[in-house]
């Protein structure tokens, strides 16, 4: 059986293999700013940033670019996408669609080591935020959100689901740098509410807390 770190949504790209590491570590560096929106990215450059070969970097980028987080160019080369407001609110919506149904699924298909996966992802959470680590908070947010994804054991809900998460992180990011602490534990809450839902095998409080954790797109923000 498929555990947390075999999961079904990575098949080729299962964590540990090189072009992983580098896709992943592109991946964070792109939602957190690290590489800035339209800035131009060069394989011989990002090889040398990765510690890694220039196939690795080309393969990576390749599925940053059917994600839709990276652009092709003509002359120009691969870009970092731009943070599309429009994008990223139609990614929440698809999710309002999505997500509570998953966590619904998740709450009755999860296996033991699944429900362990998603009830300690921020167990890290309140030092995090006290010193103000959003690659950590990231990291902890990806692992929820891809635990909960994989608990579904539905390979292809689970690919779709990770993907948007992908697009609407950014965001997430970005107003969580402006957030109080106080608000950012509130998020944190949010995650274990659907977390101790989905351990207690509720289909109907994962679904509900599911649809509380997504929350609002950018327009209706009031950050």
């Amino acid at each position: 059986m498929k555990g947390p770190e075999t999961s079904v949504v990575d098949g080729d790209w299962a964590p540990g293999l090189l072009k992983a590491r580098i896709y992943e570590q592109m991946l964070l560096d792109i939602i957190l700013g690290d590489l800035a929106p339209m800035s131009v990215l060069d394989e011989k450059t990002l090889a040398t940033r990765y510690v890694a070969g220039i196939a690795g970097v080309r393969e990576a980028l390749g599925r940053l670019a059917l994600e839709g987080l990276v652009l092709r160019r003509p002359r120009v080369g691969t870009v970092v996408a731009p943070l599309d407001i429009r994008e990223i609110e139609q990614a929440f919506e698809v999710r309002h669609m999505l997500e509570a149904k998953t966590a619904a699924l998740a709450a009755r298909n999860a296996t033991a080591d699944d429900i362990a996966a998603i009830t300690s992802a921020f167990d890290e959470a309140e030092a995090a935020i006290a010193g103000a680590d959003f690659r950590a908070m990231l990291a902890m947010d990806r692992t929820f959100h891809r635990a909960v994804a994989t608990a579904t054991h539905n390979p292809t809900l689970a690919r779709f689901v990770v993907s948007l998460q992908n697009v609407a992180t950014r965001f997430w990011i970005w107003a969580m740098e402006k957030q109080s602490p106080e608000a950012q534990l509130e998020d944190v809450r949010l995650h274990r509410e659907l977390a101790a839902a989905i351990a207690a095998r509720d289909s109907f409080a994962a679904e509900a807390a599911a649809e509380r954790l997504v929350g609002d797109p950018p327009s209706r923000s009031s950050l």
